[in-house]
């Protein structure tokens, strides 16, 4: 059974500014690899102040290496066992993302990376997309759009809107921090090659659950399928 199961390593990376996050590798089984070895997808986590943790992305990586690709998962500083201190705004972390990314470029052979990020940790991911050369993608499950989370994370908004790299936003049609109007007019303008997929009658932290992450997966091979 072992040689055909996908594997989980742990590993530490150093940021930039001396913060050391805590990371799982999710690597699949031998001879499983989809796409070829160089393809590797980073997890960012929802918001870390509110509880938000590289466990919460465990279903999906695992997913996504029983499919056949290298996934990243990790703790934003100050979350788990990272250290640093986690930022209100989420500026801070995008720095985090950029390190995992440029680790994984070094470590992994990795030339291309897609990004996903939950909740929050969509829009951290969003700021980081054009940080990175080897980022060729962008999944956003539930990206904070609306108004009353604009107040924390609206300055990420510019970085992914304007970016011209494929992005991919799935959301309920239930998400109460986002609603379907608000998401179609954000993307309206929006550069590059944008995907919507609305899961009809889920709310926000619903579509966070282990439930989705099948489903998640589901939509993520696609997304990279397609580009």
């Amino acid at each position: 059974m072992s040689e055909t199961t996908s594997s989980t390593e742990f590993s530490k990376i150093e940021c930039s500014d001396g913060v050391t996050l805590d990371a799982r590798i999710f690597r699949p089984a031998a001879g499983e690899h989809k796409g070829g070895d160089s393809v590797v997808v980073v997890l960012v986590h929802p918001y870390s102040v509110l509880g938000g943790c590289q466990g919460l992305m465990k279903g999906m990586a695992r997913g996504l290496a029983d499919r056949g690709l290298t996934a990243i998962t990790f703790d934003t500083r100050g979350a788990g066992r990272s250290t640093g201190r986690a930022s209100l705004t989420g500026s801070a972390e995008v720095n985090d993302v950029v390190s995992v990314c440029k680790w994984a470029t070094s470590n992994l052979s990795a030339n291309r990376i897609v990004l996903v990020g939950s909740s929050a940790g969509a829009a951290i991911a969003g700021s980081a997309i054009d940080k990175v050369e080897e980022v060729v993608g962008y999944v956003s499950l539930g990206y904070p759009f609306g108004f009353t989370a604009s107040i924390l994370f609206g300055g990420h908004q510019k970085a992914i809107l304007q970016s011209p790299k494929p992005k991919l936003f799935v959301m309920g049609t239930k998400d109460g921090f986002t609603s379907v109007h608000q998401l179609e007019k954000k993307l309206s303008n929006a550069a590059g090659n944008n995907q919507t997929h609305l899961i009809e009658g889920v709310s926000h932290f619903q579509m966070e659950g282990p439930a989705f992450d099948a489903q998640m997966v589901n939509l993520i091979l696609h997304f990279i399928s397609s580009f």
